[in-house]
């Protein structure tokens, strides 16, 4: 007989779901009491276990303690942490140096530089330092006292046979380009050229021997080859 329901049963659950319930996983089916599961939990995606089991890599990292990140102090961050307070300045990275390219060694025909002991007598001639460079530029007579002193200077005097060199070089280059200019005053009929032309070798002369006077560094550059050729070729006298 169906049992009568009043209006305030609102079970909507089936009458018959205890029986049909223990029809399909009680005892009557064969289910029994629920087993309970053995052994470690493991990650999912890990192997199923084997025998031996096989070493896990998570466990024996945490039995390493020198595998963990090493501790550091909090009141000195890195310079990668983000800005702490608006009240603590950040730390920044210093600027990286600017790349300087190596400079290959530089002779002294390439790099001329001016005399360190002005008054230092010269080897070979016995003349302070700064008189023996001047006058190899003077004007007239340099040509004269720039051979002097490759023949009689020793090569050790490294700066005063390489401006000894230039200034013949320099001396030997006007007076060819003069020549040049008294011919063709010959041809054309005028000093003019020739005339503007002594003016400059002159003044050109003269602040190269105050540039050498001073210490400065004095080369000339379409000189180089040819001061280097006297300087190999005439050999000095004295080779102390």
């Amino acid at each position: 007989m169906e049992t009568k329901k009043s209006k305030y049963d609102t079970n909507p659950l089936d009458p018959e779901v205890e029986r049909k319930a223990d029809e399909s996983w009680g005892e009557s089916a064969g289910g029994g009491d629920t087993q309970q599961v053995q052994g470690t939990t493991r990650q999912v995606g890990d192997p199923p276990p084997s025998w031996p089991p096989a070493p896990n890599p998570n466990e024996s990292a945490r039995k390493n303690v020198y595998s963990e990140a090493p501790t550091r102090r909090y009141d000195n961050p890195p310079l990668d942490a983000p800005y702490p307070s608006v009240f603590i300045p950040p730390t920044y990275a210093p600027p990286p140096a600017p790349y300087q390219q190596p400079q290959p060694p530089r002779s002294a025909y390439q790099n001329p530089m001016g005399f360190s002991h002005p008054e230092r007598p010269v080897a070979g001639i016995g003349v302070p330092e700064k008189w023996a460079l001047m006058m190899a530029y003077a004007p007239y007579v340099g040509i004269v006292v720039s051979l002097l002193e490759l023949f009689l200077v020793p090569r050790k005097e490294v700066k005063v046979r390489f401006h000894a060199a230039q200034a013949l070089a320099l001396h030997i280059a006007f007076l060819v380009i003069g020549t040049i200019f008294s011919g063709i005053n010959l041809i054309g009929g005028g000093n003019l050229g020739r005339g503007l032309f002594d003016v400059g070798s002159t003044v050109f002369l003269v602040i190269s021997m105050i540039r050498v006077w001073k210490g400065q560094p004095h080369g000339i550059a379409p000189l180089t080859e040819p001061a280097k050729w006297f300087n190999d070729h005439i050999e000095p006298r004295n080779q102390a």
